[in-house]
């Protein structure tokens, strides 16, 4: 295989990303600093659906793939690779939370592309309210201000688990994960 250094684009972010030895880890993006080659035609839906030219990736190991070498900086999304920074567009969270379980005092959280994610003082959870349907939009902390949209589903769990504790600003309902406490919403709004 040639190495990232000859492959450009979408060839070098599939390069780039499959020399990460499997159990190695994640690629280390946030030490990469190329420069900005440009935008390329991917969008991830609110849903977490990844596109590619208005299409939908279908094959889940190249989504898993590209979400290695995905980075977040103060300009937007972008996939890095050793070479290349090539912005992306995403409409809401890259990731979506589609499981949850606990084991003792830790939520263990699942992602659409793979990631585990264990709820804590690094890896937290919040929750803003929709200004326009007033519904809660819960997010994960995943990793390096990569977030996933916990679903509702999810989040109904969550709030099964929930309790309620006094805050500076009422009673809030939460949970703790971790030594962590994450409101679930804004102080008072589950009391009717």
């Amino acid at each position: 295989m040639a190495d990232t250094d000859t492959k450009t684009g979408l060839d070098g972010v599939i390069a780039a990303a499959k020399t990460q030895a499997p159990g190695r880890g994640l690629p280390p993006v946030h030490l990469w600093n190329p420069a900005h080659c440009g935008d390329i035609d991917i969008f991830i839906r609110k849903d977490g659906v990844w596109f590619h030219e208005g299409t939908p990736i279908g094959r889940e190991a190249l989504v898993r793939l590209f979400s290695t070498v995905l980075r977040k900086d103060p300009d937007g999304f972008h996939l890095v690779t050793p070479v290349e920074k090539m912005k992306i567009r995403v409409e809401d969270a890259p990731f979506v939370a589609t499981r949850v379980d606990r084991e003792g005092a830790v939520l263990k959280f699942l992602t659409n592309v793979g990631d585990e994610v264990e709820a804590g003082p690094e890896t937290g959870i919040r929750v803003e309210m929709d200004a326009d349907s007033g519904e809660p939009r819960p997010y994960l902390h995943v990793r390096r201000g990569l977030e996933a949209l916990i679903t509702r589903p999810v989040f109904y769990e969550l709030v099964e688990m929930a309790e309620e504790r006094q805050g500076p600003e009422g009673p809030e309902l939460g949970i703790e994960s971790n030594g962590a406490w994450f409101p679930l919403g804004p102080p008072g709004l589950h009391v009717l």
